[in-house]
């Protein structure tokens, strides 16, 4: 025990001091590892920070209350929820009855002797120094000590008088407003004062305002109904304090109400799933899937991927660093040897230069992680939108951590240590390298690895629809690629007649020391690899996705629709876009409405109904209309219900529609936008008739009929009994365009004058646009910036055709690689200098000009560089290829499934489609290589120090 000490004492003092005589490559080797290390550590204290307790969460949902109570909307009818009240279910069997609905009074539920504050929210359009902004507004007594802890004051104060109101800190700064400044509610002729700003730590980036309960939002509400227009949308909780606290026995009893409950002592101490109403019925679950022993064992096991294809990348790059010092050291090594020391000893010196690397990575990572996530701590927050609970740190956690860079610099040293420990005394002191032959068992083990991980990459994308399999062979065959390093590194040599002389010696080199050149070559092959296949794979998927775009509108055209306010912004906003962009034809749209003018789209509201078109009986496809509600499953095989699935009744409409059924009122101007080239239904449109683009609407005597439903829920009482739906028919008679025009969802052009003439009630909707030419990114951020100013919810689409997201990931992935690329070629050719010097001595005292220095250096670099790259590239075609069959297997049986249901005729099959990324591959290939050669070129100096050679 006692030697054992002494020796690896004095190991790790030799290592030590290695590695302050070699700054460079220990710096170099200390980076590899720390980094990952600080990355990994600022990224747990972050999580950690992040990650409130319980006890936090409910400080900023609850304050000091005890619990936050609401109606259930059951109409008061009892219902069972979970602990936390996010899942409620009214009791009792509501199948073949009506489901509950309606409010209840919260405040009669509550037990006796109950302290509450109301907290009511909404939201409204606020007038600020740019224009308009949509904001939540809450009503809620702030500054009640009950409420303490849900926002955080940071200037001024609270609001005390109806008058006065607090906001955010990030509406202050989105809106140009100050404290002290006058916020005025669009549609109230009223103003309030902003007394001070706060801030909600679960949500910095709201644009929040406060008022006392009923300042603010019952006046709006009041106000926008006055002008038909859509309320704020309010809803209302109590948070109430009871002596003792808020039970499991109390929220049971309250349930019984229609009351939900989120009580503090319940989540403090939750009941056990047993004793939990709601997850005795079916289908309810304490857990989710992400909660489950199979979800948290996949996620270990994609960390413990990552985590170790991680360490094989960090230690293919950092060994060959090892062997640089080992091989630089054989002189030292070879003393020890020399003065008694055995094999043991050397691969320990080795070994404790990377126990000494990976205990310095450790410090500095963990410590570099500790202040840079300190430091940074406002702007992580700001980031992810949040404050942390605190500042956390696991002393365990970044132990581990910390052990990961221990173990990964012990693992980079292992190889270079036994290399090491294999060499004689003499050969140490003499500088002599002696005869190395290559492991054969290893390329064959590797061969081996290939075969079976490409068969079963193989079986997994032709015969199965399981992702993992063909992952995990991918994933072997590219191990078994590696282990094959050496001998295709061999192969490569015999390229080397056809060169001139300096790419000829360094190629000879780089196959005469394998043991140095592997490493290297297999890093770059790794990281290559995983680029070429996430290229294949998204370059693959961007081709697939733009076969099957479907273009909105004609190439170019803009749309412009507003579905709020009864669409009174609507000829405002037209004007602005007209203005901004290069408009050649503009149509104005409006929709019908049903009900108030401010009814939106579909539907919504008591005052609110709806309208569809009316397709005749011979017209509705079988599949879709069934009598006496059976399911088309049953009343037709899979072979009638492929061929209905091909009948014209049964064609789904594409495209998107705006509105209700697609119905615009219009003149022909939209038919010049869209680019119908049809004379006979601008003439039709000019008469008075609509235009249908869907034959099935049309009836026997040319017709198409509105149905106007004012009643909805009688329409959804003869939906659910599968009867005609009451309501008052308007019938316009109509022109069919051709089956082969695209009206891009567009279903029918009512003009104008039919519609008034029909008595239909009419609001501005949009408009739509042909342009001249595709408006520019300058003319787009000015329209942008004059609709913000309005407040609007304005939908505006610019048809551009399809757009790859892809083009930035790619070239990351490109940068990755050639990052990797050019660092391990660059280990590895200081390592064949540090091997080559005696030769490069011999050249430059035979006369070799000093650039032959340079030349060498870099085709050294750039053999590496490339035998990677080559290899790489070869290796990730395999998982991209296997994972698109593997795609195209799920997506053809779900399109055979589509088709048996009867609801896939006017689907594509879908196409295998597999597209080889050349412009990524070019650039690893020819400039990776190119770069790294010219790179090490410029970095090594011409002339060396001349000096005699050592006898021999």
């Amino acid at each position: 025990m006692r030697n054992w000490y002494h020796s690896w004492r004095a190991a790790i003092r030799i290592a030590r001091r290695d590695a302050v005589r070699s700054k460079g490559r220990s710096f170099l080797v200390l980076a590899m590892i720390a980094l990952p290390i600080l990355g990994v550590s600022a990224a747990d204290l972050t999580l950690r920070s992040a990650e409130l307790s319980t006890e936090q969460s409910l400080e900023r949902t609850l304050g000091r209350a005890d619990a936050q109570v609401k109606d259930a909307h059951t109409g008061g009818v009892p219902i069972h929820q979970t602990p936390d009240g996010n899942g409620v279910d009214p009791v009792g069997d509501f199948e073949d009855k009506p489901w509950p609905e309606g409010s209840t009074d919260v405040r009669k539920a509550l037990p006796a002797g109950t302290k509450y504050l109301v907290d009511s929210a909404g939201s409204g359009k606020l007038r600020t120094a740019h224009g308009l902004l949509n904001a939540e507004i809450r009503e809620l007594r702030a500054a009640d000590p009950m409420a303490e802890g849900i926002m955080t004051p940071v200037s001024g104060r609270f609001p005390k008088t109806p008058g006065e109101v607090a906001a955010t800190t990030h509406f202050l700064e989105t809106s140009g407003l100050s404290v002290g400044s006058k916020l005025v509610a669009r549609g109230l002729d009223r103003e309030y004062t902003i007394t001070g700003s706060y801030e909600l730590p679960d949500s910095l980036k709201s644009d929040q305002v406060n008022a006392l309960p009923g300042a603010l939002l019952d006046p709006l509400d009041k106000a926008l109904a006055a002008d038909g227009l859509s309320g704020t949308g309010k809803s209302t909780s109590y948070l109430v304090s009871v002596p003792g606290g808020f039970t499991w026995n109390m929220v049971q009893e309250i349930n019984t109400k229609g009351v939900s409950v989120l009580s503090r002592a319940v989540q403090l101490s939750p009941p056990a799933d047993a004793d939990v109403p709601l997850y005795k019925h079916k289908g309810w679950d304490s857990r989710d899937y992400g909660q489950s022993t199979a979800a948290q064992a996949a996620a270990l096991a994609a960390v413990g991927t990552v985590v170790g294809l991680a360490m094989l990348e960090i230690c293919l790059l950092a060994g060959p660093a090892f062997a640089v010092g080992a091989r630089r050291s054989r002189r030292q090594l070879g003393l020890v040897g020399a003065n008694g020391g055995d094999r043991r000893h050397i691969r320990a010196i080795v070994l404790a230069g990377g126990l000494v690397i990976g205990l310095a990575s450790a410090v500095v990572g963990t410590v570099l992680g500790l202040v840079l996530t300190f430091a940074l701590r406002p702007l992580l927050e700001d980031y992810i939108g949040a404050r942390f609970g605190s500042f956390d740190i696991r002393p365990l956690e970044l132990l581990g951590i910390g052990l990961l860079a221990v173990v990964t610099g012990l693992l980079a040293a292992i190889v270079p240590a036994v290399t090491a420990s294999r060499q004689t005394v003499l050969a140490s002191l003499t500088g002599r390298r002696g005869i190395r032959r290559s492991n054969r068992v290893l390329p064959a083990l590797g061969l081996v690895a290939v075969l079976l991980g490409a068969a079963i990459a193989l079986y997994g994308s032709l015969l199965t629809e399981k992702f993992i399999i063909v992952a995990g062979g991918s994933a072997l065959a590219e191990l078994g690629v590696v282990a094959m390093t050496p001998a295709l590194v061999g192969l490569f040599g015999r390229s080397g007649r056809w060169l001139p002389l300096s790419p000829r010696l360094a190629l000879r080199d780089a196959v005469r020391n394998r043991g140095r050149t592997a490493p290297a070559v297999a890093a770059v092959l790794a990281a290559v690899a995983g680029t070429v296949a996430v290229a294949t794979y998204a370059s693959s998927s961007d081709a697939q996705a733009e076969a099957s775009y479907e273009a909105r509108l004609p190439h170019g055209a803009v749309s412009m629709v507003i579905t709020e306010g009864g669409g009174r912004d609507v000829p405002a906003i037209r004007t602005t876009v007209q203005k901004y962009l290069p408009v050649d034809v503009r149509a104005d749209v409006d929709r019908i409405v049903v009900g108030s003018k401010g009814c939106p789209p579909y539907g919504g509201g008591k005052e609110c109904g709806s309208y569809e078109i009316v397709v005749p009986e011979a017209n509705r496809c079988p599949l879709w209309s069934t009598s006496e509600g059976e399911d088309p499953a049953e009343k037709f095989s899979k072979a009638q219900r492929r061929a209905l699935a091909k009948d014209w009744r049964c064609k789904e409409s594409s495209g998107m529609a705006y509105t209700e059924s697609g119905v615009l009122i219009a003149d022909e101007k939209l038919l010049k936008v869209l680019a119908v080239d049809d004379p006979a239904a601008a003439k039709a449109l000019a008469d008075g008739r609509a235009v249908s683009f869907d034959k099935r609407n049309l009836d026997k005597s040319g017709a198409v009929g509105i149905r106007l439903i004012t009643d909805m829920e009688a329409a959804n009482r003869a939906m659910e009994e599968d009867k005609e739906v009451p309501g008052v028919i308007k019938s316009f008679p109509a022109h069919q365009a051709a089956d082969d025009v695209n009206a891009y969802g567009v279903a029918m052009i009512l003009p104008p004058a039919a519609a008034k003439a029909s008595g239909l009630t009419t609001v501005p909707l949009g408009a739509y646009y042909s342009t001249d030419r595709m408006p520019g990114s300058e003319q787009r951020q000015k329209l942008e910036g004059e609709l913000d100013k309005t407040g609007a919810s304005i939908e505006l689409h610019i048809e551009e055709g399809y757009t790859s997201d892809n083009s930035i990931v790619l070239l990351a992935l490109t940068v990755f690689a050639g990052l990797i690329t050019i660092g391990a070629a660059g280990i590895a050719t200081g390592l064949a200098q540090a091997d080559a010097e005696a030769d490069l001595k011999t050249l430059a005292a035979v006369g070799a000009p000093p650039r032959v220095r340079r030349t060498l250096s870099g085709f050294q670099c750039g053999v590496i560089a490339a035998m990677g790259v080559v290899l790489g590239s070869a290796a990730g075609v395999l998982p991209a290829v296997g994972l698109r069959l593997t795609e195209h297997r799920q997506e053809l049986k779900w399109y055979e499934q589509a088709l048996d249901s009867g609801w896939g005729g006017s689907l594509t099959p879908p196409a295998s489609t597999i597209v080889v990324p050349w412009e990524t591959l070019a650039a690893l290939l020819v400039a990776v290589p190119l770069g790294a050669a010219v790179l090490a070129a410029l970095v090594t100096r011409s002339r060396g120090a001349l000096a005699r050679r050592e006898a021999s």
